[in-house]
């Protein structure tokens, strides 16, 4: 990394518009460089914890602030208008990702490592971090710094949101070999912990409170620290009866992830019959 690049983002960050626009482009083309190669990241894992780089997320910001709008060549000659500091990733066949065609999209200042595989259409976002072996299927999103991990697979429709801001908070995780299944939803800074399985239609968001009834927790977001899904958790869709007012007459029950088993080899195997496929 280059040495004083956190220093100069924060000083041109804390400077707002009287910011020198060339400096702050230099700048930013450094960080996205930095980001692209997987030598920064927006979040790193400290011990057992994750924490954000701010300086990474204010570097972001500030592309967006000092880009201008710009068309961009676009897929199939469908033009694009974005900031001219956040131009479409440019990927080669030595980077060792596989991108199937029919619409997928990934910004630069993304990193995408080797043995990545994308299904079309899909989006990844800047600040975004894509380890080895992953999947993301069809019409699936990882949003703006976004951190996963090894032989992850994100399934068809699954939406994985990033964090952007506020920049100290940490962006949603994903660990190693988790399982995110169709239509999934993870929002909010979530942390999901290695091998852990996302039943079709989780969705996990910081007010979600997910009910573990084979440990008898319940895990909530606090303001010291995120939602955390535990290792090797199943979690799948489930709902909690209201029990006051009119949702209690009316008889309505609320969405809430459930947290039904641990994995173990049945599950594994179904795991292992998923990395065949790919």
């Amino acid at each position: 990394m280059i040495a004083d690049l956190p220093d100069r983002i924060e000083k041109l960050s804390a400077e707002g518009p009287d910011a020198s626009p060339d400096a702050a482009r230099l700048a930013v083309a450094e960080l996205l460089a930095e980001l692209s190669a997987g030598r920064v990241r927006a979040a790193e894992k400290e011990g057992d914890a994750w924490v954000a780089r701010p300086w990474v997320k204010r570097g972001i910001l500030l592309a967006f602030r000092v880009g201008a709008l710009a068309e961009a060549s676009g897929l199939a000659g469908f033009p694009f208008f974005d900031k001219d500091t956040l131009p479409l990733k440019r990927l080669e066949l030595a980077a060792g990702v596989r991108v199937v065609p029919g619409g997928t999209v990934a910004r630069e200042g993304c990193y995408l490592a080797p043995g990545v595989t994308i299904m079309p259409p899909a989006y990844v976002n800047v600040g975004a971090y894509v380890d080895a072996g992953t999947m993301i299927d069809s019409h699936a999103l990882v949003g703006s710094c976004a951190q996963v991990g090894r032989r992850v697979h994100i399934s068809a429709g699954a939406q994985i949101g990033g964090v952007l801001e506020p920049v100290g908070e940490v962006p949603v995780v994903l660990e190693d070999e988790v399982l995110v299944g169709g239509n999934c939803g993870v929002y909010e800074g979530a942390i999901v912990r290695e091998r852990a399985i996302l039943a079709a239609g989780v969705i996990l968001t910081a007010g979600t409170p997910v009910y573990d009834v084979v440990r008898g927790k319940v895990y909530r977001r606090e303001s010291d620290r995120p939602l955390e899904i535990p290792a090797g958790a199943v979690v799948v869709p489930g709902a909690r009866a209201m029990r006051e007012g009119q949702g209690a007459a009316w008889g309505l029950a609320l969405q809430t992830p459930v947290v039904v088993k641990y994995r173990d080899d049945k599950t594994d195997a179904s795991a292992t019959l998923e990395q065949m496929l790919r």
